[in-house]
């Protein structure tokens, strides 16, 4: 039997395997003015840049999905190869090309196969690990996601100011030191089985039990929630508080993604003493006010402000599922986990859509938001469904 201490380094590497996302996630869309002078790509074709990044991560947690055992260590340790792959080969394959965006989305397509194998692998192993309050543990590694995220714009932003966009090349190879130096955590940590072999429930098992459904219904609201407000609060601050792009890049998104940090460490250090379901429940009656408090008031400072208090409320919504849905479905395995991270990212799909579909008019971004309430509403009814699921199921 391992001594807790051995599994510092796999929390490290789990940590350090959220902040490779975060990079991948956020980093490129820093850089489509660079695409557009260099390359003469037009701005409105940028947009293909983040659809195949999240389609090719789905393709990815749908396939992992249909395994009910794979080998965690080679497949995390592939999701850093190809992160790094993809990132260093963006510096370099775009200029291969007669048509550069060719070149970009084939690396992009690289390391979107790392960050869905990150999103579906990181979480199991973490939850493996013989760790004491394993929700909080959970929160804790989901919050490096939003420090990953809050570095790669701070500092890109300082990177450029300082020496140029012009130089991007030198700053995306930077970033790939991070993954690089991951392939070694993840080669010499240990790692446990979420379940051992041939026991973990397959796909079809999971979508034949009448509750899973509702732990795929909370996972889509919980997605949707959060992915909502970090997508267009750039824009929201652009238009409401009549800043340009820089200082709404580092506002919005920025900010947003750390009162999420702050929410998740704060629950993965003083958490262990709370009742998930009911802090949930509490989360998303938070996270409804600030909706409403930003699609709502007419004065944009007070409007911004609920903007950043829903990063606070959703913080706890993405790790807190996958804790209750792992605590519920025992066995689940690594279907499991795979379709939960299909069903959020499939809620990062919907929300922002939402939005964007409500949204008549650059200056009518609130009746968006408003639309989009809706998925912390949803979130709070499924997780009042299993609570009265599991009280009927004690008597």
């Amino acid at each position: 039997m391992r001594d807790i201490n051995d599994y510092r380094k796999t929390k490290t590497a789990c940590y350090l395997g959220f902040v490779t996302q975060a990079i991948v996630a956020n980093f490129t869309p820093l850089l489509f003015m660079a695409f557009h002078r260099e390359y003469e790509i037009p701005l409105a074709s940028m947009a293909l840049i983040p659809a195949v990044f999240y389609i090719v991560q789905l393709i990815t947690d749908l396939l992992c999905a249909k395994f009910k055992n794979i080998n965690y260590r080679k497949s995390i340790i592939a999701s850093a190869i190809t992160a790094a792959i993809g990132l260093i080969g963006l510096a370099f394959l775009p200029e291969l090309f007669h048509n550069p965006m060719i070149g970009i989305l084939i690396c992009v397509s690289i390391y979107a196969v790392g960050s869905g194998l990150i999103e579906v692998l990181c979480s199991p192993i973490i939850e493996a690990c013989p760790f004491p309050n394993k929700e909080g543990m959970m929160s804790l590694l989901h919050s490096f996601y939003c420090w990953g995220a809050v570095g790669v714009i701070v500092g890109s932003t300082i990177f450029f100011t300082l020496f140029g966009l012009e130089n991007w090349r030198i700053l995306t190879c930077l970033w790939a030191l991070i993954p690089l130096y991951n392939i070694f955590n993840f080669a010499t940590c240990p790692i446990e089985p979420i379940v051992q072999d041939s026991e973990g429930l397959s796909m079809g098992q999971l979508l034949k039990n009448r509750m899973f459904w509702i732990f795929i219904i909370l996972m889509v609201a919980a997605g949707a929630s959060e992915s909502t407000m970090a997508q267009w609060t750039s824009a929201f601050a652009e238009a409401s508080l009549g800043v340009d792009k820089a200082i709404g890049d580092l506002a919005g998104p920025c900010g947003f993604a750390f009162c999420m940090g702050i929410s998740r460490l704060w629950y993965g250090k003083k958490g262990q003493d709370l009742d998930l379901s009911s802090y949930m429940i509490v989360s998303g009656i938070l996270c409804v006010v600030a909706y409403l408090t930003a699609s709502l008031s007419s004065i944009p400072l007070i409007s911004f402000a609920g903007c950043m208090i829903s990063g606070l409320a959703v913080g706890i919504m993405w790790p807190g599922s996958i804790s209750i849905t792992s605590a519920r479905i025992l066995g689940g395995g690594t279907a499991l986990f795979a379709l939960l991270a299909l069903a959020g990212d499939l809620g990062g799909t919907l929300g922002p859509s939402l939005v964007g579909f409500c949204t008549g008019s650059e200056s009518d971004i609130q009746s968006g938001i408003l639309a989009a309430s809706i998925f912390p509403i949803i979130l709070i009814v499924s997780l009042i469904l299993i609570r009265y699921r599991r009280v009927k199921a004690i008597k």
